[in-house]
């Protein structure tokens, strides 16, 4: 029998949408025994089936188009000059490459294609270049064109909206209460600032973070309600892949079930958001990957990460033809 406290607050937000839960009705959720946990991705898959506003998955690919000497000291980061982690570095690719990358994605699958850097901002020369190669994409395939770069400044959010960017990706990464113990070297505000500088230049938002860095499932929901109040479009989940080198080379994998249930708590909070799960999928997921869509999610990054191989391509488009829900 389905759990009364699961089907009450899943009307709830069948019936009024956003914000129809504070934060101590999700907590109830999450404090929910894992046995529940089953009952939790079913309302999450309806509440995804309700709101998406197309059939077709997201199938979102990244490219990283300038490596490594990051001054930030992230703690989960390869990218990071703070950490050893013989990770190969190289400053930013030319447009043409930019486009050579989408062109490939795009025949494999991809809906969209976001150009990433490392650093904590990019230089007008830099933000040009990146400008120049999203035009070439947009000319040579029909894929929406993300970028992320770091924070953003009004001018060049400015140029990549005239240039074809269609979203600007900046994760926040986790709660604002827990992102000491992650970052040390910005301000938690800085990153929300330049998720609000994208939208006001009229781009689509795209924030999210990384789970299983040591938070609460208290800091999980605040960062899902932060994400909630800045009105984001998508919100990429990533789960925590210990890279050797960094600090948190000895931090334990979140068990599957506990992966897919985060995802299904952030699809009760934000029903009409776009969720897509990207890093970490394939080794904390396993045998589980299949599970993502029922449990709320609306799409995956496909192809190889920024410093970590993906999932091989063929298998996760013949995982997306499976399910029903895209059918």
């Amino acid at each position: 029998m389905m759990n009364p406290i699961i089907a009450h607050l899943a009307d709830r937000v069948l019936k009024d949408g956003a914000e129809a839960l504070s934060p101590g009705d999700v907590a109830l959720l999450a404090a929910l025994p894992e046995d529940e946990t089953t009952g939790l991705f079913h309302f999450a898959s309806r509440i995804a089936r309700k709101f998406r506003k197309r059939g077709a998955p997201v199938l979102c690919a990244i490219m990283n188009a300038k490596s490594g000497f990051c001054s930030e000291d992230c703690a989960f980061c390869a990218q990071s000059a703070r950490h050893k982690t013989n990770i190969q570095t190289f400053p930013l690719v030319s447009p043409d490459e930019m486009a050579g990358r989408a062109l490939e994605m795009a025949k494999r699958g991809a809906t969209r294609f976001s150009i990433v850097t490392s650093g904590v901002s990019m230089n007008e020369r830099d933000v040009g270049r990146v400008a120049e190669g999203v035009r070439l994409i947009r000319e040579r395939t029909d894929l929406a064109v993300c970028a992320s770069l770091g924070m953003l400044s009004d001018e060049s959010a400015r140029i990549l909206k005239e240039s074809g960017v269609s979203t600007y990706h900046h994760n926040l990464e986790t709660a604002r209460s827990f992102f000491r113990r992650v970052c040390t070297t910005h301000e938690y505000e800085e990153d929300v600032e330049t998720v609000r500088v994208a939208r006001k230049a009229g781009l689509r938002a795209c924030s999210g973070g990384i789970l299983g860095l040591g938070e609460s499932w208290e800091q999980r929901l605040e960062l899902a309600f932060t994400l909630q109040d800045l009105g984001v479009d998508g919100v990429p989940l990533n789960f925590l892949n210990p890279i050797p080198g960094t600090k948190m080379e000895g931090r334990s994998l979140l068990a599957p079930l506990e992966a897919l249930k985060c995802i299904s708590l952030f699809r009760f909070i934000l029903p009409d958001r776009e969720i897509l799960v990207c890093g970490g999928r394939e080794v904390t997921l396993r045998d589980y990957q299949s599970w993502v869509f029922y449990a709320g999610a609306s799409g995956l990054m496909i192809g190889n990460y920024l410093t970590t191989a993906g999932r091989n391509i063929e298998s996760d488009m013949e995982m997306v033809g499976a399910w029903p829900g895209f059918r």
